[in-house]
């Protein structure tokens, strides 16, 4: 069953759904969405179980994926350009490979359609460590996470899930359901072998990120034949925050090639 996704909405013009990734929300892309909005209306959307959208019990590719066509259909939007990072990339590579109809292009940030080892788990333990509830200011939930996260850098990033009601902090993150689902966002659905998506495509990869290689470019082309290839120097995974000037001019790029 599909979910109504929660959204910001910005700018005129032609239609451009912006997908975060794990841990992310909309809020994150404020800057982005402002620099793309001259010419675009720009749409950031809060995945499942993240920012201010539904809490779920599941969260596989094939779901998140309905989740958005079904927020294209809400809205009525005629194909529109869909960006997706990280694990927000792999959502947006499945719509377009289950449903190429509703995707006008695509544009996949920084990762690629195979399966990676387990890199965020400590990440939700820890954030499940932290007893939210009962703690006395941000500071110190931010001390509990740097005794198992020693990167003030990541350690802000996932604060931005921290949200205070009255006197009290929590979480506006599904801890649950990520601590269960992320073998399957680590990977990429065996049922998309085979299928194709014809339509234009750009992979913006950052310079000092190992998510995406030479070696992965044979399955981007196997699923996405038009794909091209963009590295952005000097950015690493978060290339969007590292070099945000850069970033929305390739994505600019991209969206008129």
């Amino acid at each position: 069953m599909t979910v109504p996704l929660a959204f910001e909405d910005v700018g005129s013009g032609p239609p451009l759904l912006l997908l975060h990734g794990l841990y992310g929300s909309s809020s994150n892309w404020r800057r982005i969405a402002k620099g793309l909005s001259a010419e675009r209306r720009v749409l950031s959307v809060d995945l499942r179980n993240h920012g201010a959208s539904p809490w779920t019990t599941t969260m596989a590719y094939d779901e998140m994926a309905a989740d958005v066509a079904a927020l294209i259909d809400r809205l009525g939007l005629d194909r529109p350009a869909v960006l997706g990072h990280s694990m927000g990339g792999k959502v947006a590579m499945t719509l377009a490979l289950t449903d190429a109809a509703r995707v006008g292009r695509l544009i996949v940030v920084d990762i690629a359609p195979v399966s990676y080892g387990d890199h965020f788990s400590s990440y939700t333990a820890a954030m499940r460590g932290v007893d939210a509830l009962h703690a006395t200011g941000r500071d110190e939930i931010k001390r509990a996470l740097l005794q198992t996260i020693p990167d003030e850098r990541t350690v802000g990033f996932l604060m931005t899930n921290l949200v205070r009601h009255g006197e009290q902090y929590d979480w506006r993150i599904n801890l649950a359901t990520l601590a269960s689902a992320l073998p399957g966002i680590g990977s990429f659905p065996d049922t998309l072998a085979g299928s194709t998506y014809d339509g234009p495509v750009s992979v913006i990869d950052g310079e000092r990120s190992d998510y995406v290689s030479e070696a992965d470019r044979p399955r981007f082309l196997a699923l996405f034949p038009r794909a091209r290839f963009v590295t952005l120097p000097d950015a690493g995974h978060w290339l969007h925050a590292d070099q945000p000037d850069a970033f929305i001019a390739a994505v600019a790029q991209a969206l008129a090639s």
